[in-house]
């Protein structure tokens, strides 16, 4: 079992230079540690059933949990938990997520669900609304569809855009073919006066705001009041973290960042510290933990926190990393859908997997040992997380394809 120190237990090792004036200094395996601590990596997996405690306590640590569409292998909301929690009964996550009130969907990192008390801190995004320029031409052009959209929910929500009476056509110009009723939607989404009630085969179904979950009362938080907080967040679910790093996590500006940073360390919020290999200086929240150790494996999906901001990740492990969805098949170097593999607190291999679900086998199609890892060993790790993997989506046998440098010892 890992152990977790907290910071402020050794000032001695950790802040014994603020005497010279000087940050303190943190090596690079601590930060790795503290940052895969507060991630929620720091901790054993349950060795029970898996419910709705264990989920909470994901989104508790993470505070966001990123939405995508692409299910090559399998939805990106389901990975962050398996990565933390092993198997678990996916319908009884999703059921948590879109019917319990406690979760809400909105633009947090991207489109994001979020724990409901967080709500108020994203006021000020919904009064700016969405500032792609579909939307805001509606929103000029022709506000009475939107009021006759918002109108249309009132009456027979929840539903999605192909339900509206006039639902419009699909633009194939646009980004993901919206109609004019899914962009009007979009609209009333970003300003909070719908919200996301369920999703079925991913699409989403709109409802009143008020239908769904709790809604905030009084005087919302300032953009500012809701910034710092957020920053606060973020800071605590990055343990040690760059301001660029603090700024990608809610997706905020970094002219509004950087002072509000100033502002946290002159307050005693943030602690600033030097962080060993590091051009940039980092901030490391006071109730940051230190795992003596991390252990265990984990496959991590291309939309988990802990890998989110690229520059991160290498600067925390010299791990190169790209979601090569969009590069053209032939100038793929790993392949379409790549999953760091994390090993006792390195992430040590990248395995590029495809869940053929008609036919029950997952496909690893591509399999990468990291320079300076014995491919033994990372193989007899991956292959155990694999099968659990297939297990966990219920696909009955694995097959491995051949690009790669570790698929033949993950072959053995």
């Amino acid at each position: 079992m890992s152990e977790e120190v907290p910071a402020s237990v050794f000032p001695t090792v950790l802040f014994g230079r603020y005497g010279s004036g000087m940050p303190p200094r943190i090596s690079l395996d601590r930060a790795r540690r503290i940052a895969l601590g507060a991630q929620g990596f720091g901790r054993p997996r349950p060795s029970g059933r898996v419910d709705v405690r264990h989920f909470r306590r994901v989104l508790r640590t993470v505070k966001l949990i990123q939405l995508d569409s692409v299910n090559v292998f399998a939805r990106a909301h389901y990975l962050p938990f398996f990565s933390r929690l092993g198997s678990y009964h996916r319908g009884a996550l999703d059921r948590w997520l879109w019917r319990s009130g406690e979760v809400f969907e909105y633009w947090g990192h991207e489109a994001s669900l979020l724990p409901v008390d967080d709500r108020r801190l994203m006021h000020w995004r919904m009064e700016r609304g969405l500032g792609w320029s579909r939307v805001r031409s509606l929103e000029s052009e022709d506000p009475g569809y939107i009021r006759a959209v918002y109108e249309e929910v009132t009456r027979r929500g929840p539903l999605q855009a192909r339900d509206l009476p006039d639902p419009g056509v699909r633009d194939p110009r646009s980004m993901w073919g919206w109609s004019k009723g899914k962009v009007a939607l979009e609209s009333l989404f970003a300003r909070g006066r719908i919200t996301v009630a369920d999703r079925r085969n991913f699409t989403r179904r709109y409802d009143l705001t008020e239908r769904v979950i709790p809604v905030f009362d009084g005087e919302p938080p300032t953009r500012e009041q809701a910034q710092t907080r957020l920053l606060m967040q973020a800071a605590r679910s990055l343990g040690v973290a760059t301001a660029d790093d603090l700024a990608d996590y809610y997706r905020i500006g970094m002219t509004e960042v950087r002072p509000l940073v100033r502002r946290l360390v002159a307050e005693g919020e943030l602690v600033e510290v030097e962080v060993e290999g590091w051009s940039k200086r980092a901030y490391l929240h006071p109730e940051a933990v230190t795992p003596r150790r991390v252990e265990g494996a984990a496959l991590v999906s291309p939309f988990d926190s802990l890998v989110w901001y690229r520059p991160r990740v290498e600067r925390l492990w010299g791990f190169s990393y790209r979601l090569e969805i969009y590069v053209p098949a032939e100038r793929r170097v790993h392949g379409y859908y790549v999953l760091p593999f994390l090993l006792d607190g390195d992430l040590v291999a990248r395995v590029d997997l495809k869940a053929e679900r008609k036919a029950g086998v997952l496909r690893v199609r591509a399999a990468f040992v990291e320079d300076g890892h014995d491919p033994v060993r990372v193989a007899r790790a991956l292959g155990a997380e694999l099968e659990q993997a297939a297990s966990w989506l219920g696909l009955g046998r694995i097959e491995i394809g051949g690009r790669g440098n570790l698929v033949s010892c993950l072959r053995r």
